[in-house]
């Protein structure tokens, strides 16, 4: 039975520096969301994951989050962390999840301007109609959401579902699904601009 890819942004990140770059690591808040992801995702959630992609690190300490996002979850379910991939090449972590033949499904986290990158080259064209997503054949990932699980099944030509990680103290409120960037009500998703460094 084929996979199915579970999408993720990193957790919570601190506001920008007085430069305008983004500080390196988790906020407070993104190390709450890491630590309750084997909650979300662990053995008896039915996620059933087997197998993590998260984007490589730099060695200077820039873009860790993913990987440090789901460093509990990896270490909690005794699964390595496949980082080899850049953050900007959506082509490698899309083929090596369609690759992945087992056992297990397979969770993708990522700085959220490239999720929708990797969907595409894994082949996704659209949202599901009952997501809730109100531009559907816009792939793209709310810039003020950090909670949002795209779930895609074979045979990954769209995001059938949107699902909350609903974190405790993080995400009350927010529900289930639907794209999370209208934030006044209007039905019109937000444009976000995507940050310089990695997210």
């Amino acid at each position: 039975m084929a996979p199915v890819i579970y999408m993720i942004r990193h957790g919570e990140k601190d506001p920008k520096l007085p430069d305008g770059k983004d500080p390196d690591g988790l906020s407070a808040q993104g190390v709450q969301r890491s630590q309750y992801l084997p909650h979300v995702f662990g053995k008896d959630s039915g996620y059933d994951i087997g197998y993590i992609l998260a984007e490589h690190p730099k060695g200077d300490g820039g873009r860790e989050r993913p990987c440090d996002t789901v460093k509990p979850l990896a270490a909690s379910l005794g699964l390595a962390i496949d980082d080899r991939f850049d953050r900007d090449d959506n082509v490698g972590p899309a083929n090596a999840a369609r690759a992945w033949s087992g056992p297990g499904n397979v969770l993708i986290c990522w700085e959220h301007g490239q999720l929708a990158g990797i969907a595409e080259a894994i082949g996704v064209k659209k949202f599901a109609k009952g997501t809730g997503v109100k531009d559907r054949d816009e792939i793209k990932y709310p810039g003020d959401r950090f909670d949002l699980i795209w779930v895609v099944p074979e045979p990954y030509d769209e995001i059938t579902e949107v699902r909350s990680e609903d974190v405790p103290g993080l995400d009350d409120g927010h529900g289930k699904g639907g794209d999370g960037g209208d934030d006044d009500g209007d039905g019109k998703q937000k444009k976000h601009k995507k940050h310089d460094d990695d997210d």
